[in-house]
């Protein structure tokens, strides 16, 4: 069922998240270990209301990591279904900043694509393998969390 927003019918049921694979000279990606269950994975989170998307992305990146970037291209669109999100994921070089933790991250790290492969889950590795793709339409992927779908 579509939702009827101009009725006061439901609310939509997604959220839109926001992340970004950045990518330093020598092909390392910033990465962190999340506080809440210690994952790796690219920086990144929910986009707040009337927030442009390239400034949320930019925002939770320095955030969690310090680190100041510029944005390339669109990369990947993933939908969680277990979770209901809708993730946009983006290329980002870096431009400024330092490393440094935050709330959200125990640990920071710059890692090669192969170590990206191998520490992050398949639904986090495949968002780095896809941002390291050259000029290739952005990926569509669904998954339910934990696994690609399909």
């Amino acid at each position: 069922m579509t939702p009827d927003l101009t009725s006061g019918g439901p609310a939509p049921l997604h959220s839109v998240s926001v992340a970004g694979v950045v990518v330093r000279e020598d092909g390392r990606v910033l990465v962190i270990r999340r506080t809440d269950n210690g994952a790796w994975e690219p920086p990144g989170g929910v986009l707040e209301p009337a927030e442009a998307i390239e400034d949320g992305v930019r925002r939770e990146i320095f955030e969690e990591t310090g680190i100041e970037v510029g944005l390339e291209r669109l990369t990947g669109v993933y939908t969680n279904t277990s979770r209901g999100v809708v993730a946009l994921v983006f290329r980002c070089r870096p431009e400024g900043g330092s490393v440094r933790l935050s709330d959200e991250s125990t640990a920071v790290d710059w890692l090669t694509p192969a170590e990206a492969a191998d520490r992050l889950t398949e639904v986090y590795a495949v968002r780095v393998l896809d941002a390291l793709r050259g000029g290739a339409a952005p990926a569509v992927r669904t998954t339910n969390g934990r696994h690609l779908s399909g």
